[in-house]
């Protein structure tokens, strides 16, 4: 009866369908959680890879791009609202082939490089503070020194009347303005930036001939 009775119970039957396979949805769940902490440690092997070579591609690839176009959003960004833009500038001027159209431009000769241009050819309707919206873009307006040497004079009566004399800070400034502005359309008329004619030089040539 005492071997009869653990025979009669069966207990041997609890374990007869037990598998030793592990079921699918457990063997996916461990295949994820391997991949997932494979990854978790390649990542923190790159993590600290990139510390130690911290002068690599960190600091090259996305920065440098958005630097560079920071970069000449900045130029714009320097010169204030109260003054025209390089993109309005460049959309309402003329171009080489349009400039051989009008009879003002032709012979044009920029002049000898100096600190004031000469621009001619102004519709009526400009005023003093259309030229300084145009050329005082080549000003720093914080410096005192280039603040006082911007000049400008508009004629308006006579002979003269349409052309103006400006004043810039340096010659590189007045380069630039002639460069950018020379074909300008304002109030429907291209303006003729040259530099200004000083006597001096002339006379001091004419001199110098006399003596030799």
């Amino acid at each position: 009866d005492v071997f009869e009775q653990p025979q009669h119970v069966g207990h041997k039957k609890i374990e007869f369908h037990i598998s030793t396979e592990i079921p699918a949805v457990l063997q996916i769940n461990s295949e994820k959680e391997e991949k997932n902490g494979k990854s978790l440690y390649f990542k923190y092997l790159y993590a600290s890879t990139e510390e130690i070579n911290n002068t690599g591609f960190g600091r090259i690839f996305p920065a440098p791009s958005s630097n560079d176009k920071m970069e000449t959003e900045e130029e714009d960004d320097e010169i204030p609202s109260e003054f025209i833009s390089r993109k309005d500038l460049e959309k309402n001027r003329l171009s080489r082939e349009e400039m051989e159209k009008f009879s003002v431009f032709k012979n044009y000769e920029p002049g000898d490089p100096n600190c004031r241009i000469y621009v001619k050819n102004l519709a009526k309707q400009v005023q003093e503070k259309d030229l300084k919206f145009i050329f005082g873009r080549y000003v720093d307006f914080q410096s005192e020194v280039e603040r006082n040497m911007f000049d400008i004079r508009l004629m308006k009566e006579g002979r003269m009347k349409g052309q103006a004399f400006i004043g810039l800070p340096n010659e590189k400034a007045a380069a630039k303005a002639l460069k950018e502005a020379n074909g300008y359309v304002l109030f429907e008329k291209p303006m003729v930036v040259q530099f200004a004619r000083s006597a001096r030089p002339k006379q001091d040539a004419n001199e110098g001939k006399r003596k030799k």
